[in-house]
């Protein structure tokens, strides 16, 4: 079905909105998301920002001090704090549903919409926020295309597992509604 009224009702009866935005670094996952959340009513959330603010440590100190292991670990346990959420937009990191099964718990949670960039797109938005992305941060302008490009050949498998595709290209304010129904 393409409403997000198929999932279980919550506890007062009304039937929960959980949607989770998977695809690159760069896609407009948060962006979209704040837009989207706020035209349909819903809390926003970046899994990034819920991360750093319960670990109280930035996500490039914890890549630098604790390694991707560590912060994979602690993604996980923050994305499934949402267990017990209703009536969310969540922005996932780029990775996230590559690890853990994430993926697959996400799917069961809600609803999962990728977001899907040309890499030269995403290069793009990118190019000046290199320092703040630890998996890219010390990588040159000539190294991070075919970075880019190879991670999206690596992660697409995982991405192409979401509910449905859409091009970042073509978004807009109304993207979701064609999906999202309330009941």
């Amino acid at each position: 079905m393409n409403n997000l009224s198929d999932t279980s009702m919550d506890k007062k009866g009304n039937s929960p909105f959980k949607i989770f935005l998977i695809g690159f670094m760069g896609s407009g996952k948060s962006h979209w998301g704040r837009i989207w959340a706020s035209k349909i009513g819903i809390p926003f959330y970046d899994l990034d920002e819920r991360i750093e603010e319960g670990s109280g440590i930035k996500i490039t100190n914890i890549f630098e001090t604790e390694g991707e292991e560590k912060f994979r670990e602690l993604e996980s346990y923050h994305l499934k704090k949402f267990d017990d959420n209703n009536n969310f937009l969540l922005a996932c990191g780029g990775g996230t549903p590559c690890f853990c099964d994430n993926i697959e718990w996400m799917k069961s949670q809600g609803k999962v919409f990728y977001l899907k960039s040309k890499p030269e797109l995403i290069v793009k938005r990118l190019f000046d926020e290199t320092t703040h992305r630890p998996v890219i941060k010390n990588l040159s302008p000539a190294e991070l295309l075919p970075f880019v490009q190879n991670k999206l050949v690596e992660r697409e498998r995982y991405y192409l597992q979401a509910h449905h595709v859409l091009n970042v290209e073509d978004l807009d304010e109304s993207s979701l509604s064609f999906f999202i129904r309330k009941p």
